[in-house]
C-alpha cells in the first residue's frame, strides 16, 4: 500500500495534478463511511444523506 501511494504522489507532483487529491480523500472517507456504517443501527440516516 505504501508503494501505491508513493507511486501517486510521484504522480501528481510530477504532472501537476495536484487537483486529483482531494476528489482521492473524499472517495476514501465516503468509502470507509459506507464500509463502517453497513453493518449498525446508525446506517438508514447515513443512506437517506444519498
Amino acid at each position: 500500500m505504501g508503494d501505491f501511494l508513493t507511486e501517486l504522489w510521484a504522480f501528481m507532483k510530477e504532472r501537476k495534478k495536484f487537483w486529483l487529491l482531494p476528489i482521492i480523500v473524499m472517495l476514501v472517507l465516503l468509502g470507509s463511511l459506507i464500509v463502517l456504517t453497513q453493518g449498525s443501527a446508525v446506517a438508514p440516516f447515513i443512506y437517506t444523506l444519498f
